[in-house]
């Protein structure tokens, strides 16, 4: 499993390179997966992160063209485990760029980043229950607060795939590109993410993945608390520099 990383001025491009499997993933690709996020969740040089798939595709799921693996599938979940808690934990903001099918916990890859992209040749399924499987990657817990949990059970349990447009009425997907589009817009979000001030961003998304575990008083506590250390930033300097002299404000994360 080939995964490509490439950097251009605080922007990391990780692109699933296994066209002729849809970028269909591994057990040692979903090791590669979870060490690259691992990597750059660790790089104050990385300030935003595009995923995308080659070939066409974005990712359908797990290879599982040689049947069910022998190993243990304990072992397996974990891995597959790790990479989806790195995605999740990553404090850079995550765009997916999705071409093509994204299926089962390549479905699940894409929604575990912060804003999604798809392009009008996307389709999105969680196939889990056609394998006789459930779903995995983070699924469970990610479309019952993107879809609702009505919603979510029916994308689960009957497996259906599902265009980007249906999949945008939902909510799943930020915007539809024609497919020659979606590497330019999608990085042009991503641009003005890692172009944003990196520690405001992290407390922002830290905060928002909090939200439905967290009750009212606590989130505004954790609110107070993203403010006090965002406050003692050089970045929050600029800004108010930059809104008085009417230009750009150049973050630096410190």
């Amino acid at each position: 499993m080939s995964i490509v990383v490439e950097r251009d001025a605080g922007l990391v491009r990780v692109t699933l390179d296994r066209p002729e499997r849809r970028n269909a993933l591994t057990f040692d690709g979903f090791v590669e997966l979870g060490r690259v996020l691992t990597e750059i969740a660790g790089r104050s040089a990385d300030r935003a992160v595009l995923v995308t798939g080659a070939g066409g595709a974005f990712c359908a799921g797990a290879d599982l063209s040689g049947g069910v693996p022998e190993e243990s599938t304990l072992r397996l979940m974990g891995v597959i485990n790790e990479a989806a808690r790195a995605l999740h934990r990553l404090p850079q903001p995550c765009v997916a760029a999705v071409d093509g099918p994204a299926v089962g916990a390549g479905m699940s890859l894409a929604l575990g980043c912060d804003i999604v992209v798809a392009s009008s040749a996307a389709t999105f399924c969680q196939v889990f229950v056609k394998r006789g499987l459930s779903p995995d990657f983070g699924s469970s817990w990610l479309l019952p607060r993107l879809v609702g949990l009505h919603t979510a059970k029916r994308l689960a349990m009957l497996g259906d795939t599902v265009t980007a447009e249906q999949a945008r009425q939902l909510g799943l997907v930020a915007e539809v590109t024609a497919p020659e589009d979606l590497l330019d817009t999608a990085t042009g979000i991503a641009r003005r993410l890692a172009d944003g001030p990196p520690i405001a961003l992290a407390m922002t998304k830290r905060l928002l993945n909090a939200a439905f575990s967290t009750g009212f008083d606590d989130s505004l506590d954790a609110e107070a608390a993203a403010s006090a250390v965002n406050t003692a930033t050089k970045d929050v300097a600029e800004a108010f520099a930059a809104f008085a002299a009417k230009r750009p404000a150049v973050f630096h994360g410190r």
